[in-house]
């Protein structure tokens, strides 16, 4: 799938033109628009006794927004790119999913999640609940935390982990079609130590060995789309692994394929994609799988 449309939500606060125009080396995959929505949420806007939130608040918000998308579009005109925008009072998931099925972008960025661990316990993440509910891949910005700089060349060195899933399969086919931006690629696969039963080290070795030669066999998968990719094998906890590897190798983003699970399940439990993508300084590119997988 080329990346043709991007929705961009946008909080202001968490992302700034900067890190739009980050992004904008997508025109070399097909880029040719843009929407722009932000979404004010109902209980972020000023409350009159007794009788709801201020429509004068409502309308001065929404021009301020529309007053930034404005400056903003005139640059991606300048660019060749088409602009659309939305200015919304809502509630941020049904919002996004509501201007998604109008839009139908390839790609969703959002800001990560403000929300606290025990909001997030109970009600789950935005992330948690964009995936669930959605089958548009998902890009979740993040400014690099000790400097809050964007990162300016975000698909330069990114990091794929993969579990050799289906929808691993379809996260692979989404990179080929970002040959274009994609500097170098890491490609890693987290073996658990309960699959290190045995304490011979030549059994340890030979489970190493297949590991890296399905890696090697996808890197020269990869090599033969056009895209420079290099093969990595860890052990241990996945979710460890992917971020030290992340920063081992100066990843400017980590790519991981999520699958649907449970809703209750995944607000107790986590997945790894959810979790890096909450926590992780990384910004982290999430491919949902079908929804029949």
């Amino acid at each position: 799938m080329k990346i043709r449309k991007l929705l961009f939500v946008t909080k202001f606060e968490d992302l700034c033109y900067d890190a739009l125009n980050s992004l904008l080396a997508l025109r070399n995959a097909s880029l040719e628009h843009v929407v722009f929505l932000n979404v004010i949420e109902r209980d972020k806007v000023a409350m009159k006794r007794g009788s709801g939130y201020l429509k004068e608040e409502e309308v001065k918000l929404k021009e301020t927004a529309n007053i930034r998308f404005i400056d903003w579009a005139e640059n991606l005109f300048e660019m060749g790119l088409e602009v659309g925008a939305y200015m919304e009072v809502s509630t941020l998931i049904p919002e996004i999913l509501k201007v998604a099925q109008k839009e139908l972008p390839d790609l969703i960025v959002i800001g990560h999640s403000h929300k606290g661990v025990l909001k997030q316990l109970y009600a789950g993440s935005d992330v948690t609940e964009l995936i669930r509910r959605t089958e548009i891949p998902i890009l979740v910005f993040k400014h690099r935390i000790e400097d809050n700089i964007v990162p300016e060349k975000l698909f330069e060195r990114p990091l794929f982990a993969t579990n050799w899933s289906d929808t691993g399969k379809k996260s692979v086919e989404y990179i080929k079609d970002l040959k274009d931006v994609i500097g170098k690629i890491h490609i890693m696969h987290v073996v658990k130590e309960s699959a290190l039963k045995s304490l011979d080290t030549h059994e340890v070795q030979k489970v190493r060995k297949v590991e890296r030669k399905r890696l090697d066999d996808l890197c020269d998968e990869l090599e033969e789309a056009g895209i420079n990719a290099k093969p990595h094998v860890y052990v241990g906890d996945p979710q460890k692994e992917i971020e030290k590897a992340a920063k081992e190798y100066q990843a400017s983003m980590i790519i991981l394929g999520s699958s649907e699970k449970a809703a209750l399940l995944e607000r107790w439990v986590g997945s790894i994609s959810k979790n890096i993508a909450d926590q992780s300084a990384f910004p982290c590119l999430l491919i949902p799988g079908n929804k029949n997988i």
